[in-house]
Formats: structure tokens, sequence, C-alpha cells
């Protein structure tokens, strides 16, 4: 994976380094395939920064495929001119993901699906839905990786992938997470949560 651009704030570099690591960490712990080329979704994926720390994680795998989408096209755009994935195929989609996800068939099954900072609390029917439709994407021996700004809103994801029949294999909170001063209780990928398919 290259990175072309720059990350447009302060901090960013840091966090990212930090998930690479507990990214790494967490797959290493459930024996997530480290060899192949696999196939990557980012849903909600914004400016996609994470992206680098990503494909470091899954090493010495590659990503064949990658594929960012979120409802932002200024995001999407920032996204798709930072990152470049030479022998393989990545690429950046502005779209409602409930809505790709519901049109599945179109759609190669993916070896991780990654959310960051997932918005349970803002819309829970929304994001019930395409939790849903995630757990259908995933490929056999696939992971679902999430992580979470806040603590209830972490208990909340796992609740819903719970009841959707997901099976947590790993859960952390992460205590280098960064502190945000906007709100209290809030860091960046404050948790992480990996779970597959019954």
């Amino acid at each position: 994976m290259i990175q072309r651009l720059p990350f447009q704030y302060f901090g960013t570099g840091e966090d990212v380094g930090h998930l690479r690591d507990s990214l790494r960490e967490a797959l290493h712990a459930v024996e997530f395939p480290r060899v192949g080329r696999l196939s990557v979704l980012n849903l909600a994926c914004g400016r996609a920064d994470e992206t680098g720390a990503l494909a470091a994680a899954l090493a010495p795998a590659e990503i064949g495929h990658y594929l960012g989408i979120d409802l932002r096209p200024d995001a999407v755009a920032e996204a798709a001119r930072r990152w470049a994935l030479p022998g393989g195929v990545i690429e950046f989609r502005c779209a409602d993901a409930v809505a790709v996800l519901g049109g599945i068939q179109w759609l190669p099954p993916s070896d991780l699906i990654f959310i960051r900072h997932q918005n349970y609390w803002d819309d829970p029917a929304a994001w019930d839905r395409l939790l849903s439709h995630a757990l259908a994407n995933l490929a056999p021996g696939g992971i679902l990786a999430c992580t979470s700004y806040f603590d209830r809103e972490h208990d909340l994801l796992k609740a819903s992938l719970i009841t959707r029949g997901a099976r947590m294999v790993f859960n952390a909170r992460n205590l280098a997470s960064r502190p945000l001063p906007n709100i209290a209780g809030k860091s960046v990928d404050r948790h992480l949560a990996l779970f597959c398919q019954r």
C-alpha cells in the first residue's frame, strides 16, 4: 500500500500507528490467515486514514482487493487521492453502505471487513441492517473488525452483532487511545473487537 498524500490532521499518524499495532495483535491472537491475497472492505471509511494500517496489520498477507465505502463525497475523494495499491485493485465509492451491501450479488465475499469508529447510537436500525449485511458478506473464515469511540456504544455494537449470530473472538480496550477533548469518555479507537460468523 502506498500513501501518496500526508494525513490532514495532527495526531492521525500516531493514531493509525496504534491501530495498526492493536489490529496486528488481535489478528494474531485469533490466528487470522497471514498468507495469500485478501479482499478487504472498509465500511463508512471516511478519508480512510487507516488504510495503510490495515495493510501493515495483515502482513505478510497482501491485499488483492480493497473497497472503501462512505456517504461523504469529499472524504471519499481524499481517500482515493491518498492511497494506491500496486499489483492490486483499490477503489473508493461514495454510496450508502447499507444499500450497497443489500445488493450483495455484485460484491465478492470479504476476508476482512473493517468499521472504524462506528456510530451505532446515531441510528440503531440502519446500523443493525449494515451489520447484518456485513456478516453475510464475510468469506469463510473472514473477520469483521470494529473500533468504537465510547464504552457504551461499543457495548451496543457487540450486543447487536451477537444478536445477529456473530461470534465475538476478540475484544480489548486500547489503553494507548488518544482522548478527544470535545466529549468526556471519547477516545480514538478506544475499543477493538473482532467477530466471525458462527
